[in-house]
């Protein structure tokens, strides 16, 4: 199956551009960087067949920044807006109801059945299970807070109904997104949330991934995640590859796939860096750096090293689907889809809180130029670093004022 995917994805024709396209976008929670094969940063050890087709055939952004954590992330990509309007600045944070989301242009439009599976974490309150419907979302189908505390026996949320299921958590959100695409019998954008590769550390289905026999021991999965995190990766790609694989030839050449990551990797995997800014929960490029790559009709195999975030997601599908209703805050990326720079100088990442975080955070901001990375921690001198510095080690902030005050000014911009 794997094969048949490989070589599927590999046959594209990426510039037949499709005037309504179906549009899938697949979120990876807690998926920096540093964990994926197609960067190069990226880890060695974890096999992605399925995401390595899409960079191989797709587009490429090698400076693409979410949010330090994930509601944040969330919240952005259905507004259209930095954390500072939507009031989603950490996760937990709930998301008013009140404001206009994609969903929300998708209906006024009706031109498209969508849908969101898997993760929502936009809700302040768990008893709230009818949050997706009120943000304009008309079937909803996961897990309405954070993550599981056991991927084999967990409660899903189905349009407001709550069960329990034992079926492994991505194969589960995975067999319902093939179900609802199945039905569909117009144009369609599914926004496909999964859980994985998120905490609780455990060992997947053995037939999801390479790593063998993984130990069951939480003490000894506790001194050493890796190996249960990039399983968790690898289950993640196989069954998105099911998922492709489950199109018709006609489907798949008519469907842009997004895929990206919502923050940072988690601490408990980075830790070996020994240091706290390589980690989710920070406004430095441990934090933030996440894989982006879009492939599908109209776009053509590349890399782009233009800053992009997150919050660009809202307008790009808006312009794919042929929907109406832009922010100021979200830019278009289908001018990169054929190799030309974005309109965007700098991605622009916020992080804050009321409430005493998890985990060490680091709140404040950081603004990434394709130069330069600004980072203004709170209650604390501002960084600078160039952009080849990829771990942000040398801080050039007393060598390069100008610089510093350029990219403080385009902040200032933005939230004009």
């Amino acid at each position: 199956m794997r094969k048949t995917l490989l070589a599927a994805a590999l046959s594209l024709t990426p510039l037949a551009a499709t005037a309504s396209p179906n549009v899938l976008l697949v979120i990876a929670d807690d998926m920096g960087v540093d964990a994926s094969p197609c960067h190069a940063q990226g880890s060695s050890v974890v096999r992605m067949p399925t995401l390595e087709a899409l960079c191989d055939t797709g587009r490429v952004y090698d400076n693409a920044h979410a949010y330090p954590t994930c509601s944040p992330t969330r919240a952005s990509i259905l507004t259209g807006l930095y954390a500072s309007r939507t009031g989603v600045g950490s996760a937990g944070a709930g998301l008013a109801t009140n404001t206009p989301s994609l969903f929300d242009r998708l209906n006024q439009q009706g031109k498209y059945a969508s849908a969101v599976v898997g993760k929502w974490h936009l809700s302040e309150s768990r008893r709230d299970l009818t949050h997706p419907a009120k943000l304009g979302v008309p079937t909803y189908y996961g897990i309405p807070s954070g993550g599981v505390q056991d991927y084999e026996d967990w409660r899903v949320v189905e349009n407001g109904r709550t069960s329990t299921s034992s079926t492994y958590v991505t194969t589960a959100i995975t067999d319902y997104a093939i179900n609802w695409i199945d039905d569909q019998n117009k144009p369609w954008f599914l926004w496909l949330a999964y859980t994985a590769p998120h905490t609780p550390f455990h060992a997947p289905p053995s037939d999801l991934h390479s790593f063998g026999t993984l130990s069951e021991n939480a003490s000894a999965i506790r001194k050493d995640p890796r190996k249960h995190y990039f399983a968790a990766l690898e289950a993640l790609d196989t069954e998105l590859g099911r998922l492709l694989d489950s199109l018709s030839p006609a489907e798949r050449r008519d469907t842009v796939v997004i895929f990206t990551g919502d923050n940072g990797t988690t601490r408990q995997v980075t830790r070996r860096l020994n240091t706290q800014r390589d980690a989710k929960g920070t406004i430095y490029n441990g934090g933030t750096h996440v894989p982006m790559v879009i492939t599908g009709p109209g776009v053509s195999k590349g890399r782009t090293e233009d800053p992009v975030q997150v919050t660009d997601i809202f307008d790009t599908i808006l312009a794919l689907t042929g929907a109406r209703g832009q922010t100021a805050d979200s830019h278009d990326l289908a001018p990169t889809f054929t190799g030309q720079s974005t309109t965007r100088d700098a991605a622009y990442i916020e992080h804050f809180s009321s409430r005493s975080g998890r985990g060490k955070p680091v709140y404040g901001w950081s603004i990434i130029s394709e130069d330069y990375s600004l980072i203004a921690p709170e209650d604390a001198p501002m960084e600078l670093y160039a952009s080849s510095d990829q771990k942000q080690r040398k801080n050039l902030i007393s060598k390069a004022k100008s610089e510093a005050e350029k990219l403080v000014a385009l902040r200032q911009d933005y939230l004009n």
